[in-house]
């Protein structure tokens, strides 16, 4: 395992950008939670909406400029630290999907999607609160790459991965009105979503690049 990829860098040209990813990540968890709160708590959507966008624009911004960072580095560097530099990559990229189903559940409700007084409300109530301590937990991983917490960290996003998928399924397969079906489906697909691609970043942090999404590695979903 690669535990030491995601040390402080001690070199010039990828200083900081751990940081970077690290603040991404928490944008990231502060674009759920407000998503999350307008479909399960009962926020008002165009409240929160414009700070949601916001902060995806953001995120956005310091995948760019990672990206950025990168390209110069390895220009300069060349291939002595390539596998580093294209799983910064992975790690930012993962990221900045997490944000982009924090505007798909926005997106939600903005159709109208309330769950607050729903029969499975608490139901969904502890998925959130399930994928936001996630955030918490990679973001422990990233700040001590080489502690014991990171396996059990990314089994915890997979085991919650398949969870949401297998809600997914069964929604699919009832008989229940589609009024009450689909919007339910959607945002399981998009919780399933955030919970992979956490599970990912650990992934990224800790196997080598080629077993990253494979057998061996977290199975991200886009």
């Amino acid at each position: 395992m690669v535990m030491t990829f995601f040390r402080k860098d001690e070199e010039g040209g990828l200083a900081n950008i751990s940081q970077q990813v690290t603040t991404m990540l928490g944008d990231a968890r502060h674009s759920f939670d407000l998503a999350m709160s307008a479909v399960v708590s009962g926020a008002d959507p165009v409240a929160v909406g414009d700070e949601i966008r916001a902060t995806d624009h953001r995120i956005n911004e310091a995948e760019q400029d990672i990206r950025r960072r990168l390209l110069v580095h390895a220009s300069v560097q060349g291939t002595a630290n390539i596998e580093l530099v294209l799983n910064y990559l992975l790690l930012s990229r993962k990221i900045e999907r997490i944000g982009d189903q924090a505007k798909n559940i926005l997106d939600l409700a903005d159709e109208g999607v309330n769950l607050v007084d729903g029969p499975d409300s608490d139901e969904l109530s502890t998925y959130r609160d399930s994928i936001s301590s996630l955030f918490g937990a990679v973001s422990g991983v990233l700040a001590e790459p080489e502690g014991d917490t990171a396996e059990p960290t990314r089994s915890e996003g997979l085991a919650l991965a398949s969870d949401l998928e297998d809600r997914l399924l069964k929604l699919v397969h009832s008989d229940e009105p589609a009024s009450y079906a689909v919007p339910r489906a959607l945002l399981f697909r998009y919780l399933k979503r955030t919970a992979a691609n956490l599970a990912g970043i650990i992934s990224s942090v800790i196997d080598p690049f080629d077993q990253v999404d494979y057998p061996g590695g977290a199975d991200t979903d886009d």
